[in-house]
């Protein structure tokens, strides 16, 4: 279950860097629905994270230890939130570059948490 929330996860974030990216191209900042993207995307996060959490909890231990899988949770959920609250900062179509980025960063963390837990 836990790889395929990372799938998941994963996925809606490089949707959300397509969609920034696009609006990027199109010289427009982030706009509310960009931001129910970003909430979506930090939903499913927190659930990660929680399901790490509950994981660890229970006893199962990832394959490259558990100081630096919890790092990359923490820092998994904070990176699309980060993201946005930067795009409020610059209200041109660097905001939405900048939620762009911040989808694929979250898309390479995933794969490294999957790699971190032994996939």
């Amino acid at each position: 279950m836990f790889a395929a929330l990372m799938l998941v996860t994963g996925v809606a974030a490089l949707l959300l860097a397509a969609w920034c990216g696009w609006a990027a191209s199109r010289d427009q900042p982030t706009k509310d629905w960009h931001f129910i993207g970003m909430a979506v995307v930090t939903v499913l996060a927190l659930v990660q994270l929680t399901a790490g959490i509950v994981l660890l909890a229970r006893g199962e231990k990832p394959e490259q230890g558990t100081t630096i899988f919890v790092a990359y949770l923490l820092g998994a959920f904070a990176c699309v939130p980060a993201a946005g609250f930067m795009s409020l900062a610059e209200r041109s179509k660097w905001g939405s570059v900048t939620v762009a980025a911040g989808g694929v960063v979250l898309a390479v963390l995933e794969v490294r948490l999957y790699d971190i837990w032994g996939g």
